[in-house]
């Protein structure tokens, strides 16, 4: 009998592992043909980098909302703080970017990761790029208030409210609210803003992100002007 439970046991983690490495490999893939195709249109040092899980992949229009500062878009699409951290080389310092948006934390909490295990990945995140980009700024968007995911509301308040916490009185790191906008009269997520699976947002959606973030942005303006 015991034996039979260790053979369950193990086969259980090697399926953890294979589906674990699987995903690493899809992560791969895309973050190389990610880079590939932003290397063939072409990039400016010291640019704005946006970063993250589909919310950020999916705005297809960053550059002509900010066209006043350059803007790298590398979003990839189901990503955690963890695999941002692993391809943070790739898709963020080897652009040596001015200041960077990152937008993670969303599909961790969906996952059951613990505010605490999110905050440490995004300061290991943090750490490395103040390590390597001296002078740099850091935006981490908070989770947005998706109807598919209204079921978890309370954690996302938790991580919004961690992460806010976190950034407090830091000097190159801010927390972008953007869950409390996107929020009807009554407190609930507005549906109109999402496509069908109630997950994703449609152009409405990406307006009031951009009224939010457009502040942090204009303070960048005035460096490249010069």
């Amino acid at each position: 009998m015991k034996t039979s439970k260790f053979y369950a046991f193990l086969f259980l983690q090697l399926f953890f592992f294979q589906g674990l490495f699987a995903q690493q490999a899809s992560f791969q893939n895309e973050v190389n043909q990610l880079t590939a195709r932003i290397d063939s249109i072409g990039w400016e040092k010291g640019s704005i980098v946006f970063t993250g899980s589909s919310s950020i992949r999916m705005w297809k229009n960053l550059q002509e909302d900010f066209p006043n500062v350059p803007i790298i878009n590398t979003g990839f699409g189901g990503s955690q703080a963890s695999d941002l951290l692993t391809h943070l080389d790739a898709l963020v310092l080897r652009y040596e970017p001015i200041a960077v948006f990152i937008y993670e934390g969303d599909n961790d909490v969906n996952a059951g990761k613990s505010q605490e295990v999110i905050i440490k990945d995004l300061d290991s995140i943090l750490h490395r790029l103040n390590e390597q980009r001296e002078g740099i700024s850091i935006y981490f968007i908070g989770a947005k208030p998706s109807p598919s995911r209204w079921q978890l509301k309370t954690e996302y308040e938790a991580f919004n409210k961690a992460l806010e916490h976190y950034t407090e009185g830091m000097v190159n790191a801010n927390y972008v609210n953007v869950w409390n906008p996107m929020l009807d009269a009554a407190g609930n997520p507005r549906p109109d803003l999402f496509l069908e699976d109630m997950l994703h947002m449609k152009p409405e959606g990406y307006k009031i992100w951009k009224a939010v973030i457009s502040d942090h942005v204009k303070e960048w303006e005035k460096v490249y002007k010069k």
